[in-house]
């Protein structure tokens, strides 16, 4: 058996895509999936399965939501490998271990073309720095500056 985390965008948000964690379990669980265990009130879920690709994951946990769950959401799977990818992929891991808490991923469909990170890029204002790591954009804001005494000095 292969452990996938699946993460779902933007649910519980301020009363948006409000759904439980009971019933998205419930949901994976009667799909088949094994082990199945979420994160708090986050939408973040570890199961087992053995079967079918990340896309297929998606495509089927995406599609049996707005089905059982009224719930439009997009679900990004990745294996433990797959995180393990990303981990060794990140361009900034000094930033990292410096400064985790402003180190962000955000996965995609799709590796993204190197003309949209560029653009993204071009339309952030301030110290943050965007780059494209396999099927997400990992990116740095450094917030040293900002936040110091002497800069507001």
């Amino acid at each position: 058996m292969t452990t996938h985390v699946a993460l779902l965008r933007a649910i519980n948000l301020g009363g948006h895509n409000s759904v439980s964690m009971a019933d998205l379990r419930e949901v994976l669980t009667r799909l088949g999936f094994g082990d199945v265990q979420s994160v708090l009130q986050t939408g973040n879920l570890v199961f087992q399965d053995h079967r079918r690709t990340g896309a297929q994951l998606e495509q089927l946990l995406e599609t049996e939501a707005r089905k059982r769950l009224k719930l439009e959401t997009d679900f990004f799977v990745r294996t433990a490998m797959e995180w393990q990818v990303v981990i060794a992929r990140n361009p900034f891991p000094k930033e990292a271990k410096r400064d985790p808490a402003h180190l962000v991923v955000m996965f995609l469909k799709d590796a993204p073309e190197a003309e949209d990170v560029t653009a993204l890029q071009a339309a952030i204002t301030g110290r943050e720095v965007v780059r494209a790591a396999w099927r997400s954009t990992i990116s740095w804001r450094d917030e040293s500056e900002s936040t110091s005494a002497n800069a507001k000095a």
